[in-house]
C-alpha cells in the first residue's frame, strides 16, 4: 500500500479516523506534545498517545525523540504535502 491510501485509509477507513485527521489538522500549525494536543483536542491523553503512535508508524508525524516524556510530534514531509487535501475534512471536524 502507497503512502497516500496508508493516509486515507487512518483518516477515513478507520473509527479513530476523525481523530487522527485533527491531531494531524493541529500538527500542521506546528509541532506540539501529547499533552498540548490532548488540552487542544479535548481527548484522554492515552487515547493522543495511541493516535500518535499509530501516525508515527505510517510515517505521517514523527517524534523528536524515542519515547520520552514531553516529545514533539511533527508532520512528516509527506503529511504536510497532502495536508492541502484533507483541509475541507478539517472544516468539518472543527464544525461538526
Amino acid at each position: 500500500m502507497d503512502l497516500d491510501n496508508i493516509l486515507w485509509h487512518l483518516v477515513a477507513g478507520t473509527k479513530g479516523g476523525p481523530n487522527r485527521l485533527y491531531i494531524l489538522y493541529v500538527l500542521s500549525d506546528g509541532p506540539q506534545n501529547a499533552n498540548q494536543l490532548t488540552k487542544e483536542l479535548g481527548l484522554d491523553y492515552k487515547t493522543i498517545k495511541h493516535h500518535l503512535e499509530i501516525l508515527v508508524e505510517n510515517g505521517l508525524v514523527s517524534a523528536s525523540q524515542e519515547k520520552k516524556y514531553g516529545e514533539l510530534y511533527s508532520l512528516t514531509d509527506f503529511a504536510k504535502e497532502k495536508v492541502k487535501i484533507f483541509e475541507k475534512y478539517f472544516k468539518k471536524i472543527k464544525l461538526g
